[in-house]
């Protein structure tokens, strides 16, 4: 559900979708002479479309760091942008597993059924982000012959968290494409969840702002 943007709080998260105003779009699209050309950009925020929150390049200071990627049709490049609050319009999630079943090729749909039940199984939301979700939220054409899926996954109770991403890594080894993604903790930092299942003492934690280095209890609690 998408919040109006006099309430959203900062600052935002990762992987949060942000809708920005039309005419700040313009304003910057004009002021960046390597965007301002294309079409497919031109367009974008006009057919609804979002951008996505992702960490500060070096140098980013005072505003909100954005992107998105463009389709492989338009050369597959990941555009980098920096707005202020004040040109948001509004401040939404990740699209549901459920959701991107209509954007899915036909054989990822099985695998796609049986994650979406793991996540109800565990108590925990899942979110897309990545190629599929980029197709689903605009029905250009990302997905290709190599694609993998994206999802960002709640952190599950501290006391099963062993046993779910043994059921994760399960379906990978099903599954017709690569199961990628993180798991987030509340404040919206995440660890591949790879990391977690190989039992790795150590984590590289994607932060708001950085990638740092945390133990795994850190990460996800002390046993009880």
């Amino acid at each position: 559900m998408n919040l109006p943007a006099r309430r959203f709080d900062l600052p935002l998260r990762r992987h949060q979708l942000v809708r920005i105003c039309p005419a700040a779009w313009d304003a910057l699209l004009a002021s960046r002479v390597d965007l301002g050309n294309d079409p497919l950009l031109r367009e974008w925020v006009r057919n609804g479309w979002p951008l996505i929150v992702r960490r500060p390049m070096p140098g980013e200071v005072g505003g909100l760091s954005l992107g998105l990627p463009l389709p492989p049709s338009a050369g597959k490049r990941r555009i980098a942008v920096q707005l202020q609050p004040d040109h948001v319009v509004s401040v939404g999630s990740l699209p549901s597993l459920h959701s991107v079943m209509q954007a899915s090729p036909n054989a990822w749909l099985p695998c796609l059924r049986e994650l979406d039940e793991l996540a109800k199984a565990y108590g925990v939301k899942a979110g897309v982000f990545g190629s599929l979700a980029w197709q689903w939220l605009t029905g250009l054409h990302y997905l290709g012959p190599g694609s993998d899926i994206d999802i960002a996954w709640a952190l599950p109770p501290r006391d099963r968290m062993e046993s779910f991403v043994d059921d994760l890594a399960d379906i990978e080894s099903r599954a017709p494409m690569r199961l990628d993604g993180e798991l987030i903790r509340h404040d919206g930092s995440g660890v591949n969840w790879r990391e977690v299942h190989g039992g790795d003492a150590d984590l590289a934690l994607k932060t708001a702002t950085e990638v740092v280095m945390c133990s795994r209890e850190a990460f996800i609690g002390e046993p009880a």
